[in-house]
């Protein structure tokens, strides 16, 4: 990789170490390459990203970061792992880690927080954006169908008694 090559390579994880809202760090020495692309895969399912870079050239591009913390992890045969969604990245790393032992989490950071692997886990374990979401929709739709019940609930009961004198009528 000549000089210019690596310089796009920094400026770029630059810019993805300044937008992403979690980087997760883990070693992957003997996955094989369809783990790999499984891996990948996953990640790109859930919005997330999986790149292997030469320490040297990520502990560079951390340099003025949010996410400096992880730049002592960066020793040995590491991934990193990233997305803008905070639980997404941490979520597949986690559940790709418990299916294949080889691929060990070392720790990551959520913006100015550093995570050491249980702290990786405990974030994957909260819900997704998306999840959250749902839930808030979900609560707000959930008034206004109680509301609607209770205002047609009346009429419903009206309904029911005229219908029962009317049957009541007919059988005399």
């Amino acid at each position: 990789m000549d000089r210019t090559a690596k310089a796009d390579l920094v400026s770029t994880l630059n810019g993805v170490f300044n937008q992403s809202a979690v980087v997760v760090v883990a070693h992957y020495k003997g996955l094989t390459v369809a783990d790999m692309q499984k891996l990948r895969s996953q990640m790109k399912q859930a919005g997330a990203t999986v790149k292997v870079a030469k320490n040297s050239l990520a502990g560079i591009a951390l340099d003025g970061t949010d996410v400096a913390s992880i730049k002592p992890l960066l020793k040995g045969p590491t991934l990193l792992a990233y997305s803008g969604d905070p639980v997404a990245a941490a979520k597949v790393a986690v559940d790709f880690a418990k299916a294949n032992d080889k691929l060990v989490i070392l720790g990551g950071a959520m913006g100015t927080t550093a995570l050491n692997p249980d702290g990786v886990k405990a974030l994957a374990s909260l819900p997704s954006l998306d999840e959250l979401r749902a839930k808030i929709v979900g609560l707000v739709q959930a008034p206004a169908t109680k509301i609607a019940q209770v205002v047609n609930a009346p009429a419903a009961k009206l309904a029911r008694v005229f219908g029962a004198y009317a049957k009541k009528d007919e059988a005399a």
